[in-house]
């Protein structure tokens, strides 16, 4: 499928491990809905030289969502590491050293067990971090390539759903339609009688001016004509894919409109209760729509 065609959300997971000869380096990625292209790292320290290329690598492939990538490495047993000197601290150990020897001669003099042995003076186990640096950049575009094409499969799936609701939302544009001059006919009947009733005097052009304004009011061709044009734009938006979110959510909002205004301009019960099965379609895809990129 061409990739100018897809539909992406901004839900996605991956996860990918490599082996590695000083142990097992593990990436994780996940993302939520956002506003903007918000990307989050957690790397142990050795590897923070890494999060500019990350970054500028997602950026390259991503365009909204709340990212989040969390990068791990579990050292193989047995693998010896070497562990640095405190150079500092053991230069101050031998001044103090020499300080106590110094007032108290037959003082025993620290050992080597002694300064090995002292808190601070082997440094913490460090990670291999430049031999690993091309394997968790090559770790890191396979995690990519995998989160990105997760993102494209949820994508679809909202796509379709999105073209569900909106094909029973024709449907039922459809079905209302040939009823909007059924109902005028049947309120201008009541309205000409109620009319008559109330005013002995009325004449047949006092009577016309009023269901002429009355049609005025309860007339939704124009709100009919515009959710058709909308729901055309949000089908076609949909099929040439990319990031669409934004563009959506704002038709979701237009269609909103129509629908609230053929609720409320309605005089019969039937386009009322369509009106309302429409505002509950678009709502349901309101909510789709947040979650795609």
């Amino acid at each position: 499928m061409d990739k100018l065609a897809l539909i992406y959300s901004m839900t996605g997971y991956a996860v990918v491990t490599r082996e590695v000869p000083s142990g097992t380096l593990n990436l994780e990625m996940r993302s939520v809905n956002n506003r903007y292209l918000d990307i989050q790292f957690r790397l142990p320290d050795e590897f923070r030289s890494l999060e500019s290329v990350m970054r500028e690598a997602l950026t390259a492939r991503l365009s909204r969502g709340k990212v989040e990538l969390r990068l791990g490495f579990s050292r193989l047993a047995g693998v010896d590491v070497l562990q640095q000197l405190n150079g500092e601290l053991m230069q101050r150990l031998l001044e103090l050293n020499n300080t106590v020897k110094a007032a108290l001669p037959d003082t025993r003099s620290l050992g080597v067990a002694d300064i090995l042995r002292w808190p601070g003076m082997l440094g913490v186990d460090t990670l291999p971090a430049e031999d690993l640096r091309e394997p968790c950049l090559e770790l890191m575009h396979a995690a990519i390539g995998d989160f990105v094409a997760a993102r494209a499969r949820e994508g679809e799936k909202l796509k379709d759903l999105l073209l569900d609701r909106l094909s029973t939302m024709r449907q039922l544009t459809i079905e209302v339609a040939p009823r909007i001059p059924i109902s005028l006919v049947a309120f201008q009947e009541k309205l000409t009688l109620r009319l008559r009733e109330a005013m002995v005097n009325c004449d047949d052009d006092r009577i016309r001016q009023e269901l002429a304004l009355f049609a005025g009011k309860i007339d939704v061709d124009e709100e009919l004509s515009r959710l058709q044009t909308h729901m055309d734009e949000v089908e076609r938006i949909l099929m040439e894919g990319g990031p669409v979110g934004k563009r959506l959510d704002f038709l979701m909002q237009e269609l909103n409109r129509e629908a609230n205004t053929l609720g409320s301009k309605s005089a019969d019960v039937e386009v009322s209760k369509v009106a309302m099965e429409l505002k509950v379609l678009i709502e349901q895809m309101r909510e789709q729509v947040q979650n795609l990129e």
